[in-house]
C-alpha cells in the first residue's frame, strides 16, 4: 500500500469579534497536513527534525519528546490510551504551522486520529498561548460537518475571560479535483456568541515546488503571526475592550 504523503495547504485565516466592539480580520496563510504514522518514510521534500527553510520538528508539539523518545506521535498515542481510546491506531493527520527559517509559533494545531478502517475516532486540539503555556481539548467520536462543544478552560487572549465554551466544526472534502479543509471555532459565553474563527485551504502535495511557493508567498509567516497577535491586541485596547489578567493554567493538561 502506498504511504500517505505530506500535504501543504494554501488558504486563509478569518477572525471576527462580535462584542463589545466589532473587530475582524482575514489573512492569507499556509499550513502543513502531515500523515504522522507514515511521515518518516513519506517526507522527501520537507525537512523533518532538521534545519530547513521550511521544516517540522516533533519537539514543537505535545510534551516536547524528541524523535529518539518516539516524538510527538508517541505523546499523542499515550494521551489517547490514558483517556481510554485504544482504537485510534490508523493514520493520524496533523494540521499545523511549519517552522519557517527556524522560527515557530503554533497558536493551534489539530490532530485527526483515525481507526484502521479510516473512520475518524478522535480530534485533539492543541492550543498554545503567547505565555509559553499549552492545553489540549479532546473531542471524542467526532464527525466531519457535525458541531462539537468543549468548555473553555485555558487562557488565550487577555481580551477574553476564561469562561463559556468553544464550538468546533471540521470539514475535509474532495471536489472538482481539489482537496479542501476547513476548521471553524466559535467561542461564546452566557451572553451569547463572542468570537468566530476559521482556517481553510486547498491541500496540495508537499513538493519542492509547493514548498518554494509557500516560502515565496509567506516568507516571514511565523514571525508575522506573533506580530499580528500583538497588533490586534493594541487595536482592541484602543477600542477599550475589557482586559483580563492571565489566570493560572488549568491543573490538567487536557480536557474532554
Amino acid at each position: 500500500m502506498k504511504a500517505d504523503r505530506p500535504l501543504i495547504g494554501f488558504g486563509e485565516v478569518r477572525h471576527t469579534r462580535l462584542r463589545p466592539r466589532h473587530h475582524a480580520f482575514v489573512y492569507p496563510t499556509c499550513f502543513l497536513m502531515l500523515p504522522m504514522r507514515s511521515l518518516p518514510e513519506a517526507a522527501e521534500a520537507l525537512a523533518i527534525n532538521r534545519r530547513g527553510a521550511l521544516s517540522f520538528y516533533d519537539t514543537d508539539h505535545g510534551d516536547g519528546r524528541t524523535p529518539a523518545q518516539g516524538g510527538a506521535l508517541a505523546w499523542l498515542d499515550g494521551l489517547l490510551q490514558a483517556e481510554g481510546i485504544g482504537d485510534a491506531t490508523g493514520q493520524v493527520w496533523l494540521h499545523c504551522y511549519p517552522r519557517m527559517w527556524g522560527h515557530t509559533f503554533k497558536p493551534v494545531s489539530f490532530w485527526y486520529c483515525h481507526r484502521t478502517d479510516g473512520s475518524l475516532r478522535a480530534i485533539v486540539v492543541e492550543v498554545n498561548n503567547t505565555f509559553g503555556e499549552r492545553h489540549c481539548y479532546l473531542l471524542d467520536t467526532p464527525r466531519y460537518g457535525v458541531e462539537m462543544q468543549a468548555n473553555k478552560v485555558f487562557h488565550v487572549s487577555p481580551f477574553c475571560a476564561v469562561r463559556g465554551d468553544y464550538r468546533f466544526r471540521f470539514l475535509r472534502t474532495h471536489s472538482a479535483g481539489q482537496e479542501r479543509t476547513l476548521v471553524r471555532i466559535d467561542h461564546g459565553d452566557e451572553d451569547g456568541p463572542l468570537l468566530q474563527t476559521s482556517v481553510s485551504g486547498v491541500l496540495e502535495p508537499a513538493t519542492p515546488r509547493t514548498l518554494r511557493r509557500a516560502l515565496w508567498s509567506y516568507p516571514a509567516m511565523t514571525l508575522a503571526i506573533v506580530a499580528r497577535i500583538h497588533w490586534h491586541a493594541l487595536r482592541l485596547w484602543l477600542k477599550r475592550v475589557g482586559f483580563h489578567r492571565k489566570p493560572a493554567p488549568p491543573a490538567a493538561p487536557l480536557s474532554r
